[in-house]
């Protein structure tokens, strides 16, 4: 058996994999985040162990005899996130979320920095980790001192699982520390973020073996002394996996809480500029890069909550047909934006609005909004090179059938729908678990699933849609140093 942990930024998921590669059952548990101050996103790692705790007693309740059997588990986690560790292994303050914008002065700085773009492939966000540490030597400069190691929220539950500070090169890509390039911490990057390399944990691939499960866990959880942990991944690495999102020209698009548009490459092709993210894949000698939206179904949700409604009942309102581009136009940038315009600063907007305007073109709007934001990824990503040609189409705003036509209809691009199940990244780590306890390639592991249908574009909205992007582009300029 195998486990999988998708440490998620509201809850972690735990899922039981057997020795066939079927899903046995799972588990979750929510917990909060903290936001002291605006712009603040925190998290207690304490809450992260406590729901691997309660998880996995879960599923040794549900399935006794198969959990005792368990070999392998692996950790996807939340990326970017600093976790301080002191000397003696203490926790130093709450954990800095991938959504906490303090440190954007520290991020602009350090970007601006020589190389720190060319060693590390990527735009320095402030999301990033290295500038949140330059945040705190700044402003908590007794806890810098006293750091002995910086963990992301994954490489701390492998810590706390095994007693190793270990991480992977898919989740440590995201701190501009490493050089993605390379697959191995830079000397010049650690410098330029006033960090040592002994503050940094032991890198592995993620389909590697990190360490093996401490001796007074695998006694209360019941399972041998000698079971494995092996490197695990950064959550969208995770969630390629869970597809088989491992090949050049293989993809998905992500509907979630945020919106991702992701490419695996068999290469590295960085291009910062365009602010796509570049990082090391969870398998050995490959990498992706994805465009990713800070607000997709979360500006839906926005709208629902503002107009009192279920955002499942926005979306069905507006039936079953593709209708053409809305009057009224929609920018996501409810909480800045990344991909393509590197911005924190910048806030959304209803445009076209008039006394005619109802929930339906706002509903409309929105979901239009956010498939040319996907667009602009799209653009990004070809900018690179790369070229997607099996897209799947996963998360959340995936249930709602007119945005998936939709969006399809904008990226001009077919999307393919698995067959209901469960294809996320607590999957993909329970395959990195697996890799990891057999051997086994990651190709022979980490398929495609099924698929349950494919939306094409609506060819006689295309040309439409086209033609509506080019102004959903103009209005950016226009708004973006409104304060």
């Amino acid at each position: 058996m195998y486990l999988g942990l998708d440490l998620g930024t509201s809850g972690l998921r735990a899922l039981l994999l057997d020795e066939t590669g079927d899903i046995l059952g799972s588990a979750s548990q929510a917990y909060g985040v903290q936001n002291p101050h605006p712009g603040w996103s925190e998290q207690d790692p304490a809450d992260w162990t406590a729901a691997i705790t309660a998880t996995t007693a879960q599923l040794r309740a549900e399935f006794p005899r198969q959990f005792a059997a368990l070999r392998a588990i692996a950790v996807s986690g939340h990326m970017h996130g600093a976790t301080l560790i002191g000397a003696d292994g203490a926790v130093l303050r709450p954990c800095i979320l991938w959504n906490d914008t303090r440190s954007h002065l520290q991020a602009a700085a350090l970007d601006a920095s020589p190389n720190v773009r060319a060693l590390s492939g990527n735009i320095v966000f402030p999301g990033f980790t290295a500038p949140k540490l330059l945040w705190v030597e700044q402003n908590e400069p007794e806890i810098f001192r006293h750091i002995d190691k910086v963990l992301l929220p994954a490489a701390y539950a492998n810590f706390w699982l095994t007693g190793r500070a270990v991480a992977d090169m898919s989740d440590s890509a995201g701190t501009s520390w490493l050089d993605v390039g390379a697959r191995d911490w830079s000397a010049p990057l650690l410098d330029a973020g006033h960090m040592r390399r002994d503050q940094m944990p032991d890198l592995v691939e993620g389909s590697a073996p990190a360490g093996t499960l401490r001796a007074d866990l695998a006694d209360a959880w019941g399972v041998a002394r000698d079971v494995i942990v092996t490197g695990g991944a950064g959550d969208n690495a995770a969630s390629a996996c869970g597809v088989g999102a491992l090949a050049e020209g293989q993809g998905f698009v992500s509907l979630g809480t945020s919106g991702v548009l992701l490419a695996a490459r068999a290469g590295y092709h960085p291009l910062p500029a365009s602010a796509v993210h570049t990082f090391c894949h969870a398998i050995p000698e490959t990498w992706y890069q994805m465009g990713v939206i800070l607000s997709a179904t979360d500006s839906l949700n926005w709208l629902a909550r503002i107009t009192g409604q279920k955002p499942a009942a926005l979306s069905a309102a507006l039936g079953d047909s593709l209708q053409p581009p809305a009057a009224t136009q929609f920018l996501p940038y409810l909480s800045g934006e990344r991909t393509p315009h590197n911005d924190a600063k910048t806030r959304g907007a209803f445009l076209g609005l008039d006394v005619a305007t109802d929930t339906a073109d706002l509903t409309r709007a929105v979901m239009t909004g956010v498939a040319f934001a996907l667009r602009d990824c799209l653009g990004a990503l070809t900018q690179t090179g790369a070229n997607l040609q099996t897209v799947l189409a996963i998360g959340g705003g995936t249930a709602s059938p007119y945005w998936v036509r939709l969006l399809a209809t904008v990226l001009d691009m077919p999307l393919a729908l698995p067959v209901a199940g469960d294809f996320g990244a607590a999957l993909g780590a329970a395959r990195l678990a697996q890799c990891g306890a057999t051997g086994a390639t990651p190709r022979t592991v980490m398929t495609a699933p099924a698929i349950d249908r494919v939306i094409t574009p609506d060819a006689s909205q295309t040309q439409a849609y086209a033609d509506a992007y080019q102004t959903y582009r103009a209005a950016y300029p226009a708004i973006k140093d409104i304060p």
